[in-house]
């Protein structure tokens, strides 16, 4: 017959069950811990503020290999109101980098306020990339090098000379666009750069287009400061031969400023009707695509985006290049400082002009890939 516990006995079981009981409870999930509040200058997943107030872009925009790219670019930017608010533009569109395309301070001694201007909307690590314009390239109205020092590069797997010549792809694994920035047309300390046929900046242009379609880039896009076609007050100062290479190679998107207007040509193309394309004339044949819905592989589509906030040229209607242009703006014809946005997938190209804040000019166009 089993004897029955006493006083001490029960107590003593009764403590250990309690033991157990809050050894369990302690291994069980609290309530989870309320997440860290910003520190100041964090940027939010909250909307855009109002371009009154833009927040700097977010420092994690680099897009993940293969994503959309998202972009921005405009040239021709000083330090005037203007030009500040261009850069309000750009931040409230929060891309994932900005095309700067040359002639930025306008004055020499002015580099750090240009590039604080920039860093102050933009964020110290927003990749605000650089290709000279006439104004900085000889030191006369400012210097490419202290710009380069002031805003270096952000994008990873550069090549090439940085402010002057050079070459990245975005994502840097299984990239959606190259872009290559050139320098053509523009008068260095020792004079111009050598852009003509066969030359070595030739073939490093043409062979960097050639090696992106080896790759299956879905998109080529060539920027520099100077233009060949031009409604404005330039000639064709980027050079017919070489202007006639990106378009035989294809190209899908060529953008500059220098002159000071907002001008987007129809798709175009070389052979057939159209043996090349001449300066200050104009052919028909050489219109692959006149609406603004386009193809990839009919043509090549040049924007000059000279409205990066200094004043405005007129265009010029009555040059016999105006045929070629599908959208212009000008001091004289719907004026309007902004800049081009251009988001790239896989399959499509989608660019459009927005305006900076007091201006309603706008302009869109896509190109599709077959």
């Amino acid at each position: 017959m089993a004897r029955s516990l006493g006083k001490r006995g029960k107590a003593g079981i009764g403590a250990c069950l309690l033991g157990l009981a809050l050894l369990l409870s302690a291994c069980q999930p609290g309530p989870p811990e309320p997440s860290p509040r910003p520190s100041p200058g964090t940027p939010s997943s909250s909307p855009a503020p109002s371009s009154s107030s833009p927040a700097p872009p977010s420092s994690d925009a680099a897009p993940a290999p293969g994503e959309p790219v998202h972009f921005t670019a405009q040239g021709d930017i000083g330090v005037s109101t203007g030009a500040k608010k261009v850069l309000d533009v750009v931040a409230g569109l929060n891309p994932q980098l900005n095309l700067a395309l040359g002639d930025f301070a306008y004055k020499a001694g002015l580099e750090r306020q240009f590039c604080d201007m920039v860093t102050a909307r933009l964020g110290e690590d927003f990749p605000y990339q650089l290709v000279t314009g006439n104004h900085e390239s000889d030191g006369h109205d400012g210097d490419i090098e202290k710009f380069v020092q002031c805003l270096p590069n952000k994008l990873p797997g550069i090549q090439g000379e940085y402010g002057t010549q050079w070459r990245v792809d975005v994502p840097a694994q299984n990239p959606v666009v190259r872009f290559i920035l050139v320098s053509p047309g523009i008068d260095f300390r020792d004079g111009p750069l050598d852009y003509s046929r066969d030359s070595e900046r030739w073939r490093w242009t043409a062979d960097a287009i050639d090696d992106a379609k080896s790759q299956n880039i879905p998109w080529t896009v060539v920027g520099m400061h100077t233009p060949c076609l031009s409604i404005g007050n330039y000639d064709c100062q980027a050079g017919q031969d070489f202007t006639n290479m990106l378009i035989e190679k294809k190209v899908d998107l060529v953008l500059s400023g220098h002159d000071h207007v907002y001008q987007r040509t129809h798709q175009l193309s070389t052979g057939g009707d159209c043996a090349e394309l001449v300066p200050a004339s104009f052919t028909s044949g050489c219109l692959a695509d006149t609406d603004g819905s386009m193809v990839q592989g009919s043509g090549t589509v040049f924007a000059t985006v000279g409205v990066g906030g200094v004043g405005l040229y007129n265009v010029h209607a009555e040059d016999p290049e105006m045929q070629y242009f599908a959208s212009t703006s000008g001091k004289n014809q719907d004026p309007a400082l902004g800049t081009l946005e251009v988001r790239a997938t896989a399959d499509e190209l989608a660019a459009r002009f927005v305006p900076a804040d007091g201006y309603t000019f706008s302009d869109s166009f896509t190109v599709r890939r077959r």
